[in-house]
């Protein structure tokens, strides 16, 4: 079995990989025999990768490129395979959503909501997907192999609970709604990932999601938290490691015949 669930030799690449869960991913691939490509916005040194990664530095890379530039993606990736070869592991995880501490109208009633909000985190959480899928599924497809993780959410699932975050307003005199944006976003991967699982098929590529629920990251409100617990089954958030081992799993020969497919990990909370 546990040559099964194998990554050891395996390249792998980790869009978001300085992030909090990317990093969880990054690392727990390296630890498992996996070199991990991280693909981030900004430039990361030795000393800082160190910081982040204590003694995983000759089993990741960072290499600069946003997800939402072809271009730089296509150089990232060309520069990869000359130094470590064609990828066999995609985990799209970078990803973005309106800042509960931001501007009020990122947080505003639907009938306001401002076009550039949705375009930015569109283009991030979507559009990036499809980006990082052609550019690096492309170089997989060529090879007859690899397997592509997308990182989803319980929002592309169901519709945000509103009532989740009527506390704001209670507390604040502001009303504060979750925006669209991110729950369309998350919900456009579903379908996404089943073309891309449909189209490289037959060249050995699949393509899987992973519908996410909360994680405890002691940044949320303790009103919101206490609120969101109340409709999760396990009666808590996972914790950062909790999601590696299902991402191990599509990586690895253990899902060999899986594609197209949405996993989901949530505590329970859709189960309701």
């Amino acid at each position: 079995m546990s040559d099964l669930f194998s990554v050891e030799g395996k390249i792998a690449v980790v869009t978001g990989g300085l992030g909090q869960l990317g990093r969880e991913f990054a690392s727990s691939l390296a630890k498992a025999g996996a070199k991990v490509a991280i693909y981030s916005r900004r430039p990361v040194g030795q000393d800082k990768l160190a910081e982040l990664f204590p003694g995983l530095q000759d089993s990741i890379r960072v290499y600069e490129a946003s997800v939402s530039d072809k271009a730089a993606l296509e150089a990232a990736t060309d520069q990869l395979i000359a130094d470590w070869g064609v990828p066999h592991i995609l985990v799209n995880n970078a990803g973005i959503d309106s800042k509960p501490d931001g501007q009020a109208d990122q947080n505003g009633p639907f009938e306001t909501y401002p076009q550039k909000y949705w375009d930015d985190i569109i283009d991030v959480n979507l559009t990036g997907v499809m980006l990082c899928s052609q550019v690096i599924g492309a170089k997989m497809a060529e090879a007859g192999r690899g397997s592509i993780i997308n990182v989803g959410s319980i929002y592309g699932i169901v519709s945000p609970n509103q009532a989740l975050y009527a506390y704001r307003e209670k507390r604040d005199g502001v009303p504060f709604f979750k925006a669209v944006s991110y729950a369309a976003s998350k919900s456009g991967l579903v379908n996404l990932t089943r073309y891309v699982a449909t189209y490289w098929a037959e060249q050995n590529v699949r393509c899987n999601l992973i519908s996410f629920g909360g994680v405890k990251t002691g940044s949320f409100d303790k009103e919101f938290v206490d609120n969101f617990l109340e409709r999760v089954p396990m009666r808590r958030q996972a914790e950062k490691d909790e999601y590696n081992g299902v991402i191990q799993f599509l990586a690895s020969d253990a899902s060999s015949y899986m594609t197209g497919s949405n996993v989901v990990v949530d505590g329970g909370f859709t189960a309701w």
